[in-house]
């Protein structure tokens, strides 16, 4: 679900590279961070803490990246 929401914000240039201030053009390596998992008779359920990615500025020659848990941190408010 998450990745949804980066994908979105990336294509709507919501998220705003600290280094030079434009907007974050790329994104790498997502994973979901795994909360709790769930197997019972017959019932299984995995809950989801949130998740990992890499972002990547991609403006001209700024070469900043950012592996975050708390990538909602870059949204431009």
């Amino acid at each position: 679900m998450s990745l949804d929401k980066i994908k979105k914000a990336i294509a709507e240039q919501q998220l705003r590279c600290p280094s030079c201030q434009g907007a974050i053009l790329k994104y790498d390596k997502y994973i979901d961070t795994v909360d709790n998992i769930w197997d019972g008779a017959g019932d299984s359920k995995i809950e989801f803490s949130g998740c990992k990615v890499t972002l990547i500025c991609g403006n001209g020659d700024c070469q900043w990246r950012e592996r975050t848990d708390y990538w909602q941190e870059y949204l431009a408010g």
